[in-house]
């Protein structure tokens, strides 16, 4: 077919580019190119028949809800009442060894009722990365708090604690890693900075049920940390929250900021006072929520495992192909766990050609590929408008989270036993690697 004049000067302009970049030398000086399977197959993006046959509908399905929890809902709507939330606090409490909880209505609220039990005078100063849910960061300017937004590495997508050294200031006060798709932060590390130089440390392990450092759950490295259980996470109660509390006057300050009644309050604590009217808003988590993630708590982590391994089948083979990288730390002493995206890296240098290309051409194949460009907060307008803060943040530049959205090609995490499904993926990236010099 002949091309019309755009489609030329894109072709042209993609190859300057290559050339530019030296892709157009590592595609042509591989020797493995045309030893993997499929190089005697056409791509599919040029007409021939794609790799991936077999369905994918309930591959990657969740939440993955059973008799339990359709049980547990029935028990509620025949005799409705707020017992399953004491009950889940009370599971949660026992799971994670720690003395203080608190259910709330979803993970932001938890956040929000964690910033206001900080207690810190306005323009002090909280370390997060960018590369978050706006809920990690947002509700800090009600209580006239300032983020510093720190890089994550690439790598691990995780909080960069060489780039948060760079921007300690005299009005820092605390530090908030997230742990990202289930990979622990390194929390061992950031603890002891933290301590060196007086920091607060919290925890948002809204991606992370389960998951350990060194043997301890990522929630207990912390002062107060939170989870949230809306219904793409790994533990789903289609929504709701949950925080955690070190000590008792954290918990209470909590606690009468987000229940007007101050639940499970001791008479002593200095909080207790205010049940009856709490201290302003009702983030309360509603008993169905809390009956489902019940459910979900009993095999935890059994899942957790679970995904691990399939993940592993999957990985370990891609992982062959050359400039494919994955999430990871390369730590031994973690436990990691997987939920909504398998998330891998390109090296554009080693492959030879464009990550958006390459997933064009996995997708053809019939690979549930994207390039995921996950939204970097200090880019949105909210936190560089004057009337929304008491002190308005610093907007930076953090490269390692650009690098991030411009290398990964995201893949669905599978939620159940898909072996055929993870054979015809090897084979689609096979297929498409055996062709690079086709594609650029």
């Amino acid at each position: 077919m002949k091309k019309n004049k755009k489609e030329e000067k894109g072709f042209s302009t993609r190859r300057e580019f290559l050339k530019s970049a030296g892709i157009m030398t590592a595609v042509a000086g591989s020797s493995t190119v045309n030893k993997a399977w499929g190089a005697n197959e056409t791509l599919a993006l040029f007409g021939g028949k794609p790799a991936v046959t077999v369905s994918q509908d309930d591959a990657a399905r969740w939440p993955r809800y059973g008799k339990a929890e359709e049980d547990a809902v029935v028990e509620l709507v025949r005799n409705p009442s707020y017992n399953p939330i004491d009950k889940l606090e009370e599971d949660w409490k026992n799971y994670m060894q720690v003395p203080y909880v608190k259910a709330h209505f979803n993970g932001t609220s938890a956040l929000t009722a964690m910033f206001f039990a900080l207690n810190l005078p306005p323009g002090s100063e909280i370390m997060v990365p960018s590369y978050t849910f706006f809920a990690t960061i947002l509700p800090m300017r009600l209580f006239g708090l300032v983020p510093v937004f720190v890089d994550i590495n690439p790598q691990t997508l995780n909080f960069d604690l060489n780039d948060a050294k760079k921007r300690l200031t005299p009005n820092t006060k605390a530090v908030l890693p997230v742990h990202w798709i289930g990979l622990p932060a390194d929390m061992d590390e950031i603890n002891d900075w933290a301590k060196e130089k007086g920091l607060i440390v919290l925890e948002d392990c809204a991606h992370a049920h389960g998951a350990r450092l060194k043997g301890k759950l990522m929630g207990t490295w912390s002062r107060m940390a939170i989870f949230s259980y809306q219904m793409s996470k790994p533990l789903p109660a289609i929504e709701g929250g949950m925080g955690i509390y070190q000590n008792a006057e954290d918990w209470g300050r909590a606690v009468a900021f987000g229940d007007y009644k101050v639940t499970n309050l001791p008479k002593d604590n200095p909080y207790a006072k205010y049940s009856g009217s709490g201290l302003g808003v009702k983030f309360r988590m509603h008993p169905m929520a809390a009956a489902l993630a019940r459910c979900q708590l009993v095999g935890l982590e059994e899942r957790n495992e679970a995904g691990v391994r399939q993940v592993r089948k999957l990985n370990d083979q891609l992982l062959e192909l050359e400039g494919i990288s994955e999430q990871t730390s390369g730590r031994k002493d973690i436990k990691r766990l997987h939920y909504q995206w398998n998330m891998l890296f390109v090296d554009e240098k080693k492959t030879g050609v464009p990550r958006n290309r390459l997933v064009e051409a996995l997708r053809a194949e019939g690979v549930r590929a994207d390039g995921v460009h996950y939204t970097l907060q200090h880019e949105l307008p909210v936190y560089a408008e004057d009337e929304w803060w008491h002190h308005k943040p610093v907007i930076p530049e953090l490269p390692g989270s650009k690098q991030a959205n411009d290398t990964n090609i995201a893949l669905p995490y599978f939620t159940t036993e898909v072996p055929e499904l993870v054979e015809q993926y090897v084979k689609a990236f096979q297929k498409v690697w055996a062709h690079r010099k086709e594609l650029v």
